[in-house]
C-alpha cells in the first residue's frame, strides 16, 4: 500500500478527534440511560414465534427478502439468479423471475404491489412489472437502471414511479421510472452505502455503510441532516421505527443498536449471547421487539426499553442474511444461506 502523505495523516488525526469531541458533548448531555429510565417497565414476553411457513424453491444462497404493502407476498433474490414471489399465507411460489445477473444482492417490493426490483454485482438495478408478463410468460421487465460504478447494494421504492438505490460506489440515486433517468445522484457516505430505511412517511431516509456511520436524509435533498455515530464495524442493516423519531441498527460489530434522532444520538445498545456479527435488523410494529439476523444462523429478539435480550429464533441451518417483517407486523420472513426462506408467526 502507498504510505500516507502527512498532510491525510493530520486531516484523519482531526476527524477522529472531531468525532470523539461529539461524542463527549452528546454523552454529558445524556441525563439518564434507556434501561434505568424503564426499569419499572413490565417485562414484555419472550419472543414466541415459530415457524409458520418454510419457503423451499432457490436453488442457492438467499440474499435479500422484502415484504409486500399487502403483508401476504415478499420476494427473495437467490444466487441461483431467481427472483421468486411468495405468498407466504399458502407458502406457494406465485411468480419465478429468470435474473440476467446471478449475483443479486437487494430485492424491492413496492408497497403497491405491482413492481420487484433487485440489483447486486452487475451494477445495475432492474425493475419489473408483476402484472404484465413477457414472452416467456415471466414478469416483464420495464427498467434497466445502470451507470452505477459498484455493486447495488439496497433499493427501497418510493413509489410506482420513482426507486431509491444506495450503492458500492458511495452514492444514492433517486430514480423517475418513467423516463428512465436520474433525478438525483449524490456522495452519500465515505464508503459502499449499505442498506437503507424509509420513514413511514416516506419523506425521509436513514442509510447504513461501511465507513461506520448511519445518516438521516429527506428525500428530495442531497445534504445529509444528521450523522450518527456509535458503530466500531460496518453497518449492515437500518430500519426505521414506525413512529419516525428513532431507528435501529445492526453490524458487523457483534452489536445492535437504537438511535434517536431528536435526541440526535444513541439511545440503545444490545448484544448476544454469543460473539457473532449482524446481518439485518427489523422493528416490530410497536417498537418494543428488536430482531436482527446473525451470522450464528438464527435471529436474536431483544426489549428495545429495557435493552434486555428476548429470546433467539433457531432453524436455518446457515448465515441468515436479511429480515423482513410485514407491514401490519403479524409476521416476519426471514432468509439464509442454507437455500431457504422462512415465515415466523
Amino acid at each position: 500500500m502507498p504510505k500516507e502523505d502527512p498532510e491525510t495523516t493530520a486531516l484523519k488525526k482531526e476527524l477522529t478527534d472531531l468525532i470523539s469531541k461529539v461524542k463527549a458533548d452528546q454523552e454529558k448531555l445524556a441525563d439518564a440511560k434507556l434501561a434505568e429510565k424503564c426499569s419499572d417497565l413490565g417485562d414484555v414476553p419472550k419472543i414466541r414465534f415459530v415457524t409458520k411457513k418454510t419457503l423451499k424453491g432457490h436453488l442457492n444462497k438467499v440474499n435479500s427478502v422484502h415484504y409486500s404493502g399487502d403483508s401476504r407476498h415478499c420476494v427473495t433474490g437467490s444466487l441461483d439468479g431467481k427472483l421468486i414471489i411468495w405468498d407466504t399465507w399458502s407458502g406457494n411460489k406465485v411468480q419465478i423471475i429468470p435474473l440476467r445477473s446471478a449475483w443479486v444482492m437487494s430485492v424491492a417490493f413496492a408497497p403497491s404491489g405491482n413492481f420487484v426490483a433487485c440489483g447486486g454485482m452487475d451494477n445495475m438495478c432492474t425493475v419489473y412489472d408483476v402484472n404484465n408478463r413477457d414472452a416467456t410468460g415471466a414478469a416483464k421487465m420495464v427498467r434497466e437502471l445502470a451507470g452505477y460504478e459498484g455493486f447495488l447494494s439496497s433499493c427501497r421504492f418510493l413509489d410506482d414511479t420513482h426507486i431509491l438505490t444506495g450503492s458500492g460506489d458511495m452514492k444514492i440515486c433517486v430514480w423517475d421510472l418513467e423516463a428512465g433517468k436520474r433525478e438525483m445522484e449524490f456522495d452519500a457516505h465515505a464508503g459502499d452505502v449499505v442498506s437503507i430505511s424509509l420513514s413511514p412517511d416516506m419523506k425521509s431516509y436513514v442509510t447504513g455503510s461501511v465507513d461506520k456511520t448511519c445518516k438521516l436524509w429527506d428525500v428530495r435533498d442531497e445534504k445529509a441532516k444528521q450523522t450518527f455515530f456509535g458503530h466500531e464495524a460496518d453497518v449492515n442493516s437500518v430500519c426505521y421505527h414506525n413512529g419516525g423519531y428513532a431507528f435501529a441498527t445492526a453490524s458487523e460489530d457483534k452489536t445492535a443498536r437504537l438511535f434517536d434522532i431528536r435526541s440526535d444520538q444513541q439511545l440503545g445498545h444490545y448484544t448476544p449471547p454469543g460473539a457473532s456479527g449482524f446481518t439485518s435488523c427489523a422493528l416490530s410494529l410497536s417498537g418494543r421487539y428488536l430482531m436482527a439476523g446473525s451470522d450464528d444462523n438464527s435471529v436474536h429478539s431483544w426489549d428495545t426499553l429495557k435493552v434486555s435480550h428476548t429470546g433467539t429464533l433457531n432453524g436455518h441451518e446457515n448465515r441468515v442474511t436479511s429480515i423482513s417483517v410485514a407491514p401490519n407486523g403479524v409476521a416476519m420472513a426471514s432468509c439464509s444461506w442454507d437455500s431457504s426462506v422462512r415465515v415466523w408467526g
